[in-house]
């Protein structure tokens, strides 16, 4: 099998990673000093995987294209809007509160919580099912508890949402 395209990014990091850029790109993350044949051996031995990944983040970009302007300012004020009570009804049925929330445009990530329990979620999680918005609010507040993703944190999570596995699936469709 050949070596497909990639970027490659050298750091002082010790192991080789391959990723898959939501656009399809394909990046490498090697140690400084690698040898290049040691990388294009390990992206051919991966090509398999890369394919299948390309495919993956293809039907992705298809089933939610980057929206136009108009869309855009839509998904943020429809994320101010539904959001916080989201966040309400949640906290008081969790009893858990973050102490702020805030709409990003963050591409990789739907949600994330702080050290300090801050809640951010990306307006983009607006073009996803009702169902699926739900599963990220919960999850993120259950970080105000537990930060980690342990078998406590998804006891939390499966209090609140005992079909939260399929919730999730959405948001990977």
């Amino acid at each position: 099998m050949s070596t497909p395209p990639y970027e490659l990014i050298r750091s002082r990091r010790r192991t080789l990673a391959v990723e898959i850029a939501r656009d399809g790109r394909v990046i490498v993350r090697a140690p400084l000093r690698l040898a290049q044949k040691r990388i294009d051996q390990f992206v051919a031995d991966h090509a398999g995987w890369i394919e299948e990944h390309q495919a993956v983040q293809r039907k992705r970009r298809e089933n939610h294209p980057e929206p136009t302007e108009a869309q855009r300012e839509d998904l943020i004020r429809r994320a101010k809007a539904e959001l916080p009570g989201k966040v309400s009804k949640y906290s008081e049925i969790m009893g858990l509160y973050p102490t702020g929330i805030t709409i990003t445009g963050a591409e990789h990530r739907f949600g994330s919580c702080s050290g300090k329990n801050r809640i951010c979620f990306s307006w983009r999680l607006m073009q996803y099912p009702e169902e699926a918005v739900d599963y990220v609010v919960v999850h993120e507040l259950a970080h105000i508890r537990h930060k980690d993703h342990s078998k406590a944190f998804y006891a939390c999570v499966e209090q609140v949402l005992p079909d939260w596995r399929e919730r999730r699936k959405l948001l990977r469709e």
